[in-house]
């Protein structure tokens, strides 16, 4: 019984030396780095015609333009016209400091398109060369 103890106080003073980060401080560091996507990938496809990992096109999902004659827009319109100033809540009250990067992944054999989202951050890149340490010339 006295030896189980004597043991355990052993353990915990090996364990002191090296202890790990919280967890908090460590994703703070690497968080939002710049992201560098290659314009190829390969992953899988779901269409009908392949099923199978192919090779991908990737370029950056970037949202349509807004059509005036949706029905909230003509709603929004018209409640506007006329006398009495803004009509609806502006939003202000903006949090987030990046965004999550939306990728577009195209087959290039049977042309299915397929979105996937990425974690958040504020610099993203579409296979651009890294650039050498030093001096170039």
């Amino acid at each position: 019984m006295m030896h189980s103890h004597i043991l355990i106080k052993e353990l915990n003073k090996i364990g002191e030396g090296r202890r790990k980060q919280p967890r908090s401080s460590r994703v703070k560091n690497n968080r939002f780095k710049m992201v560098n996507v290659p314009k190829e990938r390969k992953t899988f496809c779901a269409g009908k015609k392949c099923r199978k990992h192919q090779v991908h096109k990737v370029t950056q999902y970037k949202a349509g333009k807004a059509s005036n004659f949706a029905q909230g827009k003509r709603r929004y319109d018209s409640k506007q016209m006329g006398f009495g100033g803004q009509t609806k809540p502006v939003f202000h009250k903006k949090a987030k400091t990046t965004r999550k990067v939306v990728i577009r992944l195209e087959c290039k054999k049977c042309k299915t398109k397929k979105q996937l989202t990425l974690k958040r951050t504020k610099h993203f890149e579409l296979g651009a060369k890294a650039q050498a340490s030093g001096h170039q010339y």
